[in-house]
């Protein structure tokens, strides 16, 4: 390893990718083939607070995180600006042996990582001439976002390990999970799982749609159970109610490995493109997944005969708007009736299976 890559055997590496859920999960392939390369070294997640039980659960992988204050042109968190003189000099004088970046192209992510003082660094650039073998990758834009990433260490020259995802879920998990199914009088072989919100809300199909979709789901005698944060709880519970009896709303009542351990057991997830759907990937959970101004070839389930993205093409893709100034084409073009396509399909395969299984 040592000849291929470094100079010596880092002991201890610094990861930088400050994003949320979603980006972490589909990181974890990447990060999975950097453990088993380096199975001794400390490796340090330098990342978003929110990143916190995602950390401690892939703990086989990561063994720490430090939370970034943040960068005024990074969106995911508002930037504590005088906190980062601070923060460079503490992680200066942690001495890292190695610095990654996989915190996007490089073109902002690229200065705070050489900050960071490691003894040496690698990652994405942005452009094909700065590309350095075995340190420096040109960042492929045309790749899926999990691919992407097992890309760069394999441009590093480590062992690609696979491209699946994973969700750990322990036994306090499915305790938790129990305790709201069991309030909420949830049938989970019977329970079709809607995911109403997004980070951005340009990002979410409307929600009177997911209740059309919830209610002709509820006349076929399906429960539907309504997820979401604490900071969705309006929405997702305005949705239970718009979708009647059939309905609860479990928002803001679930731990992250709850959640996983009840969608591991339901039927179906439907949901915007946000981070519920790369749990739904790394569980085996069939899913539906609306993608209102997301990169689809980015971000998408690799798994097609698992996972249906709709999605309506348009030249304004990606988005990144809060919300859409154009009256969310991308979204209004998506009908129920194609969301209920797949759902239909997937529950014939579904019923099938307990048949001949």
């Amino acid at each position: 390893m040592a000849s291929q890559l470094w100079d010596r055997t880092p002991a201890s590496v610094a990861v930088f990718r400050a994003l949320c859920l979603g980006d972490l999960l589909c990181a974890m392939p990447a990060l999975r083939a950097l453990r088993l390369a380096l199975p001794k070294a400390r490796i340090t997640l330098i990342g978003l607070e929110s990143a916190r039980p995602v950390v401690k659960r892939f703990s086989h992988y990561l063994d720490e995180l430090v939370v970034f204050p943040g960068h005024p042109k990074f969106p995911e968190q508002p930037a504590r600006e005088s906190e980062l003189s601070d923060f460079y000099d503490a992680m200066r004088l942690r001495r890292f042996d190695l610095a990654l970046q996989m915190h996007g192209n490089g073109l902002l992510s690229n200065s705070i990582v050489s900050a960071l003082g490691a003894r040496q660094w690698a990652g994405f650039v942005p452009l094909i001439e700065q590309e350095e073998p075995r340190r420096l990758m040109a960042w492929p834009d045309n790749q899926p976002e999990v691919v992407r990433y097992i890309s760069l260490l394999s441009h590093l020259g480590l062992q690609d390990q696979g491209v699946a995802l994973e969700f750990p879920i322990d036994e306090v998990d499915r305790k938790e999970a129990d305790d709201v199914a069991e309030k909420a009088n949830l049938e989970l072989a019977r329970t079709i799982f809607i995911h109403p919100g997004a980070k951005l809300e340009s990002r979410r199909w409307p929600a009177e749609r997911f209740a059309e979709v919830g209610r002709q789901l509820a006349l076929q005698g399906w429960q539907l159970a309504i997820t979401g944060t604490t900071e969705e709880h309006s929405l997702a519970s305005g949705l239970a109610t718009s979708i009647g009896k059939a309905a609860v709303d479990i928002s803001g009542q679930t731990t992250l490995g709850a959640l996983a351990s009840l969608l591991q057991r339901g039927r179906l997830l439907i949901c915007n493109d946000t981070g519920v759907s790369h749990i739904a990937a790394a569980i085996g959970l069939r899913s539906v997944v609306i993608a209102c101004g997301s990169d689809v070839a980015r971000w998408a389930p690799l798994d097609s005969a698992l996972h249906t993205v709709l999605h309506a093409d348009m030249s304004c893709r990606p988005c990144s708007y809060p919300v859409c100034p154009l009256g969310h084409p991308c979204a209004l073009r998506v009908t129920c009736n194609d969301v209920l396509e797949p759902i239909r399909a997937y529950l014939a395969q579904g019923a099938a299976c307990e048949q001949n299984c």
